[in-house]
């Protein structure tokens, strides 16, 4: 068995990646390390093409074993089932910069398996599997463009580092996933705390040049270890004399078909426009009329639709809508739009359309996350649905896929950074965007509805967010950046990256680059685009909504907070959760109790809010030295009674003290449940409490009527 390791060093941590030694039947494997973290990452490839897809059929997986951190997992089969969201999104961050560096036309089916197998305190897994998937890659012989590094860069204390800890990622006013190979970044993922852009261009620039470096040590380990690089032509297929006539003949019914400006009318004329170059090519070209052979002018007569878009932004600044490269696309909202919910908004832009509701719940209704970190929960919440009637389409309508995760993780990191602190709105707040249109963007629109929504539900925001969808085309020399992207523009465009933030800097990033070239002054230039075009949106929604409303809605729980003794916690609770449960059916409240002695409660309704804290700062009270208390009889014993003076506290009322004649047995006064007055005569150093009734009669004779006594006084010699 050979093995063949490289290694190079971030953040004072080694980096190795070693092949050879495991998983030897797949196409490619490696395993990198880094501290007490390690990720298998396989690539196996099939070996005949898939013809009749018109795309790359790749398949990311990656999955966190629970051994790998010492862990059994729960539920009742005990094992990892469906992958959660941090492993859906890793295979988004995997699969966005590995996908365009397979050349076109490649259709061999490729499944790409991360498998996280040992997991430490401190490093993250999942850019260890962007490294380890490019390199199985690269090793595989399959014809990627690789290779590419990947790294996670922070700002702690002013100062940039690469692959920060956990603890480093915590104290973070940044963070930014990077993937590109040694001439460009390719992939971009970034969240920040309202982050200046000459910041995060300043990340950008040093988080490349870590990936060269990881770059580097991949070429390093192909030079010992990689497979025959597999035979591939990109041309294989390809029909020139049809490419010709396809162009000739549809070049001008596409330009035709681009100039209507509304999304489904220009969708059906270049479906007809098709259909019209089809008849042609077979009646006047006698092109056999076959499906492959239609297949084959569908693929040219896009291209030519391609062309034709980009020549009009490059050439003339003109785009298919009838706007310039600048201009944001008509924006008009509305708040309160749905009666019952805490908050709403419906935010539409041009052709895309989100109804955002928010929803405020209590520490109850807070997500439990379970990570190699240790379990947490997760207060804040943001989910975003695509329904296919969105496009106009009819496609399954089901569970939320990888796109929705992905652009609801962007949306939630955009909107999260201008949330108050827990302690200032303990509240638990859910996001929902419902896409109800769209043509590009609908990730942006769905940030500026949640900001507004959350406005609207008199969530005390820092500040507004609004987001805006950016393009690229490039051509040469000649470069055009749009601003508010549509769904064409992003699929023809060279670059297309989405920035959400507020007035003063920016809270989320997502970019893709599908070609290199792409220098940093012409990312600086689509960034302060992008500021100029998020002011705008800002202002827009402004006229909507400029601030969260002082009030929340009515419908929306309100709470209180107060303080305890933490050893008061137990006697709240009550035993197997009884007391709690009770106070909760009889206010209709919910309580939240934490370790440290705060309990907060929320109530619709502001009255049994504070019939419920009432009920818990009785059962807190403490028992006063010298006080009277009219108290209920709970036992009797042959010494005495125990009575209890508040709900929790009981205290020993002697047969001494009972009345001030003696008498022969306890039974002869009192039986269980007598309301009696009491006097406290004694706490202890351990807290226990000793009442007397005869000083209580002797000290407020006045009170004597308000007992409630079984056995008649006189009867009883008292």
């Amino acid at each position: 068995m050979t093995s063949h390791t490289v290694q190079t060093k971030l953040n004072g941590r080694a980096i190795s990646i070693e092949t050879g030694k495991v998983a030897k039947q797949a196409d490619g494997a490696v395993v990198v390390r880094c501290g007490g973290t390690i990720v298998l990452s396989t690539v196996v490839a099939t070996k005949a093409s898939m013809e009749g897809r018109d795309f790359l059929p790749l398949t990311v997986e990656y999955r966190e074993r629970a051994y790998a951190g010492g862990k059994i997992p729960g539920g009742f089969f005990k094992r990892e089932g469906r992958p959660d969201e941090k492993e859906t999104l890793t295979c988004r961050l995997i699969d966005r910069p590995v996908r365009p560096l397979f050349p076109k036309g490649f259709r061999n089916e490729i499944q790409v398996i991360n498998l996280v197998i040992s997991a430490d305190d401190e490093n993250d897994p999942d850019v260890l599997a962007m490294i380890g998937s490019s390199a199985a890659l690269c090793l595989s012989g399959l014809p990627f463009g690789g290779p590419l590094g990947a790294v996670r860069v922070a700002l702690v204390e002013g100062e940039l580092v690469a692959n920060p800890t956990y603890k480093q990622l915590a104290a973070s006013q940044l963070e930014v996933v990077i993937a590109g190979t040694e001439d460009a970044v390719l992939m971009v993922e970034s969240g920040g705390r309202e982050i200046s852009e000459d910041q995060m261009l300043e990340a950008l620039a040093f988080g490349h040049e870590q990936c060269k470096a990881l770059a580097r040590i991949q070429q390093d380990l192909m030079g010992k270890a990689a497979k025959p690089r597999w035979a591939f032509d990109a041309n294989a297929g390809a029909d020139p004399t049809l490419q010709a006539k396809v162009q000739q003949v549809a070049t001008p019914r596409v330009a035709e078909a681009l100039a209507i400006h509304q999304k489904q009318a220009r969708a059906e004329a270049m479906v007809a426009a098709f259909e019209a170059v089809w008849a042609h090519l077979v009646s006047v070209d006698h092109v056999p009329d076959e499906p492959a052979t239609k297949a084959k002018a569908r693929e040219y007569f896009e291209k030519v639709e391609k062309t034709e878009v980009r020549r009009l932004i490059v050439d003339k600044g003109i785009r298919v809508d009838g706007r310039s490269v600048k201009e944001v696309r008509p924006i008009w909202s509305e708040i309160g739009y749905l009666p019952r919910a805490h908050g709403s908004a419906l935010f539409t832009r041009g052709e895309t359309q989100a109804l955002v509701a928010a929803t405020l719940g209590t520490k109850n209704d807070e997500q439990k996350m379970e990570s190699f970190e240790g379990d947490s929960y997760r207060h804040f919440m943001l989910h975003y649905n695509f329904p296919s009637f969105s496009t106009g389409e009819v496609k399954r309508f089901g569970t939320p896929g990888r796109r929705e995760i992905g652009h609801g993780a962007l949306a939630h990191r955009a909107v999260e950074a201008v949330l108050p602190t827990k302690e200032a709105f303990p509240y638990t707040i859910r996001i929902v965007s419902d896409i109800l249109e769209s043509n590009g963007s609908s990730s942006m629109a769905t940030v500026c509805g949640a900001s507004m929504a959350l406005m609207d539900a008199g969530v005390p925001l820092k500040a507004p967010v609004a987001g805006i969808a950016m393009g690229l085309v490039k051509e040469g020399d000649k470069v055009g950046i749009l601003t508010d992207i549509m769904g064409s523009e992003d699929h023809y465009g060279d670059m297309d990256f989405k920035v959400a933030g507020t007035d003063k800097g920016i809270t989320a990033l997502q970019m893709d680059i599908k070609i290199g070239g792409v220098s940093v002054d012409i990312m600086r230039q689509a960034l302060a685009q992008a500021r100029e075009a998020r002011l705008h949106v800002l202002a827009k929604m402004a006229e909507t909504i400029k601030a969260s409303r002082t009030a929340l809605s009515e419908f929306a729980p309100r709470f209180i907070t107060i303080r305890i003794r933490p050893e008061k916690i137990r006697e709240i609770i009550g035993p197997g959760g009884k007391v709690i449960r009770g106070i909760q059916e009889k206010t209709g409240a919910k309580i939240d109790v934490e370790d440290d002695g705060k309990v907060t409660v929320f109530s619709s309704s502001s009255e049994k809010a504070q019939m419920a804290i009432d009920i818990i700062q009785d059962i807190c009270r403490e028992a006063e030295l010298d006080r009277i208390y009219l108290g209920k009889v709970k036992s009797i014993k042959e010494f005495g009674a125990f009575v209890e003076i508040m709900q929790g506290t009981e205290g020993l009322l002697h047969i001494s003290q009972i009345a001030e004649n003696r008498i022969r047995a306890v039974g002869d006064v009192l039986t269980e449940g007598d309301e009696v007055l009491v006097k406290v005569i004694e706490i202890d150093a351990s807290g226990k409490v000793r009442l007397s009734r005869k000083q209580a009669l002797r000290d407020q004779p006045a009170l004597a009527d308000k007992e409630k006594l079984k056995i008649a006084p006189t009867t009883a010699g008292a």
